[in-house]
């Protein structure tokens, strides 16, 4: 039986893929198996040992300690694209928004709600205050080619936008989805002198922290606009605030509001709503659910940020996970130890992702505790089990 413990509402479409035989899920749980999160910090709770793998629903991480994770052997996942769709509409909401002064025009219409026989004259007077440009002809650069990044380029095609695209790491996946009518931006300096309309997907790190700053802004055209929906960080806030308050950009569309944004006119803040629609959480807990069994009964991990892919097909009876440090000779000395055991091999795999890497070992003989045990004493050992394939 795994004990999966809730750290936040886990959509109930999600949980119900748990087979209630095999698994006992519940928010209060003593030394559960898994973890399974939204938005509720880790970063100051102690982790219990019995934890081996924590999935959050949803594709950012950062109330994850990753790095204590890591050390620990705690595989931590995320959903990529489960909330893909979600953030792609509020992306295409965000580009009208930032051109059109819907905004602006609502506020204006709702203060003259109370004057009666004169709405209709006033509204033809006002209305000129509110123009705004169209995106049909427009050039769109979409800074980040992931899940999300891909679909709002591909929409804006659609919309009869010019669109271009920078992301040196983009994967062949991407790749095969992207509209074979988005040009590659080589820079994304490039990608900003010519673009009319930019918005951001990509993760926030030490290397795209205030990735756009007064030093990017003034490559950009005179009145661009910006859409952030990825994260607050990626943008230095003063300084975007000063080209917004110099009309050097004309607007700025952002997910993250701050005190500082939301007392400047030409930024529009939404309250994260990115992800906020039913469809989204159930599809993140619906893939989290999904990777958490995966890799309690068979090893399996996908969409990992700690640790590498690794799958191999459960064909023999006995299987050993052993998961280590990135350095020379640990398939070697893990082979050895069994080898010495008289345990035949049927297949291995073994992945490594930065620091750190996985194995997947299959046998045709059970593995004993005290075999486990000079396993895990190897020097960069840092988590063993073991698993038995379901008949």
């Amino acid at each position: 039986m795994f004990r999966i413990q809730t750290l936040n509402k886990i959509s109930a479409q999600g949980l119900e893929l748990f087979p209630r035989d095999k698994y006992e899920v519940a928010s209060e749980l003593p030394n559960p198996d898994a973890i399974l999160v939204r938005s509720a910090s880790l970063h100051s709770v102690a982790i219990p040992g019995s934890v081996l793998a924590i999935a959050r629903a949803g594709a950012g991480v950062n109330n994850i300690p990753i790095p204590v994770c890591s050390e620990r052997g705690i595989v931590v996942f995320n959903t990529p694209g489960g909330n893909a769709n979600a953030v792609k509409e509020l992306a295409i909401a965000a580009l009208l928004l930032s051109s059109r002064n819907i905004l602006g025009g609502w506020s204006w219409s709702a203060g003259i709600a109370d004057r009666a026989d004169e709405v209709p004259d006033l509204v033809e007077k006002g209305k000129s205050k509110f123009e705004g440009p169209e995106l049909r002809g427009k050039t769109l650069g979409v800074v980040g080619l992931g899940a999300i990044g891909v679909m709002v380029a591909n929409d804006a095609v659609a919309l009869g936008m010019n669109v271009t695209g920078y992301d040196p790491y983009i994967s062949v996946e991407a790749a095969w989805n992207l509209s074979r009518a988005v040009e590659r931006a080589d820079t994304l300096e490039g990608l900003l002198a010519h673009s009319d309309y930019v918005t951001l997907h990509l993760p926030l790190h030490d290397t795209t922290r205030g990735l756009l700053d007064a030093e990017k802004f003034r490559i950009m055209k005179k009145g661009a606009r910006i859409v952030n929906l990825a994260r607050g960080g990626l943008v230095n806030e003063a300084d975007i605030i000063e080209a917004l308050n110099s009309e050097k950009l004309a607007a700025y569309v952002t997910d993250f509001p701050t005190a500082e944004l939301l007392a400047c006119k030409r930024a529009l803040c939404i309250p994260h709503l990115g992800a906020s629609t039913p469809e989204a959480e159930d599809n993140c807990a619906l893939m989290a659910v999904r990777q958490l069994m995966d890799y309690l009964e068979n090893g399996t991990i996908k969409n990992s940020v700690n640790y590498p892919r690794c799958r191999l097909e459960f064909r023999s009876p006995h299987r050993l996970l052993a998961a280590n440090r990135n350095i020379p000779n640990m398939v070697g000395q893990l082979t050895t130890v069994l080898a010495a055991a008289a345990i035949n091999i049927t297949d291995l795999i073994n992945h490594h992702h930065g620091e750190y890497a996985y194995n997947i070992i299959d046998t045709d003989e059970p593995i004993p505790a005290d075999i486990v045990e000079k396993i895990k004493a190897i020097d960069g050992i840092i988590r063993v089990r073991t698993l038995e394939r379901a008949p």
